[in-house]
């Protein structure tokens, strides 16, 4: 079974092979940061341009690389993301799908995070996955594919956005995620106290008030200037703030509901000191703890083609396939 599977929900036109024996045949990631770069954020009208500028070429390259052959379905993605890049990416992949004459599998972009991980090594069910990115901070109760129960969400900004609006206050540019996490590695994580916002009583996130925490510890220094070591330090403290809560929480919820095993899906789960802390901790707490490899890590088609494998095996098609950019997970598993 080869699925041809098309990402496209915010700013990366992405397209892969993935062949349901063999695995992941090509991905791939046309990146636009070099577009959003200078507006310090997501353009969706770029976005959506950029998309068709390159989606055509993006699936011929996918299918280049995979060695040819027969497609047994197109996968896209449903949503969440942008409503135009998202259009996108449907229109392309129904219209292949119908030259083609075969299935098209609406997905979840939050599901294929789950799977990414999958790409390169064995999911185990029941577990607990966190998915976190720029838009998303979610925790999931999965007892397989299709079979979801989403413990809790963010409740404001998501983890990958504190990283890029702490990143703003501190002049670090655009995306913040990975110029923080580089240089909280020259950093002291005890250097500056930020609050935990765990939330014992639910398994929601916030992290408006860690942001909060960081431009009031700024506003302290009465406009002095910050020397690179002190950036640094205040990286690494913000970062293992954002980690504890991610990690505690997680492991929380395993133990909670009697779960063994646990996956970190998500742009942010490129994230050195999470990857690093889930799985130490995770191995304390006699769990596995399973991630997949950084270039998988952030939006992609392959993710997208692998969860429409199992839709597929399991014949469970979408009765409706449109673009929301608010979708939430649905459960289709038997």
């Amino acid at each position: 079974m080869r699925v041809l599977g098309i990402e496209t929900s915010c700013d990366e036109t992405a397209a892969a092979v993935v062949d349901g024996r063999r695995g992941l045949l090509s991905n791939v990631v046309s990146s636009q940061l070099h577009l959003h770069r200078k507006y310090r954020g997501i353009v969706p009208e770029l976005a959506s341009r950029a998309h068709l500028q390159k989606i055509a070429g993006v699936i011929e390259t996918a299918c280049d690389e995979a060695g040819g052959g027969a497609l047994d379905a197109v996968a896209y993605t449903q949503g969440p993301g942008l409503m135009g890049p998202l259009l996108v990416g449907k229109v392309a992949a129904q219209t292949l799908a119908r030259i083609l004459g075969v299935p098209l599998v609406g997905v979840n972009h939050l599901e294929g995070h789950i799977f990414a991980t999958e790409l390169t090594q064995e999911l185990h069910f029941p577990l607990v996955a966190l998915i976190v990115s720029g838009g998303h901070t979610d925790l999931v109760l999965s007892r397989g594919p299709g079979r979801y129960r989403v413990l809790g969400r963010t409740r404001d900004d998501a983890a990958g956005e504190a990283f890029d609006k702490v990143a703003r206050m501190l002049g670090l540019g655009y995306p913040g995620g990975p110029v923080i996490d580089r240089r909280a590695a020259s950093g002291d994580p005890r250097a500056v106290e930020f609050p935990r916002p765990y939330m014992p009583d639910t398994w929601d996130f916030s992290f408006a008030g860690l942001k909060t925490a960081v431009l009031y510890h700024l506003q302290r220094r009465g406009g002095k200037k910050l020397s690179e070591s002190e950036i640094d330090d205040i990286c690494a403290s913000f970062q293992d703030a954002i980690v504890d809560t991610l990690v505690q929480k997680t492991l929380a919820a395993a133990a909670n509901f009697s779960v063994k095993d646990v996956a970190l899906g998500g742009g942010v789960a490129a994230n050195s000191r999470l990857r690093e802390v889930l799985a130490a901790r995770g191995v304390e707490r006699g769990l596995r703890v399973v991630m997949p490899p950084r270039s998988l890590c952030t939006d992609n088609g392959a993710m997208i083609a692998q969860v429409a494998v199992h839709r597929l095996k399991r014949g469970r098609l979408s009765n409706i396939l449109r673009s929301d950019p608010s979708l939430s997970f649905q459960n289709w598993g038997a």
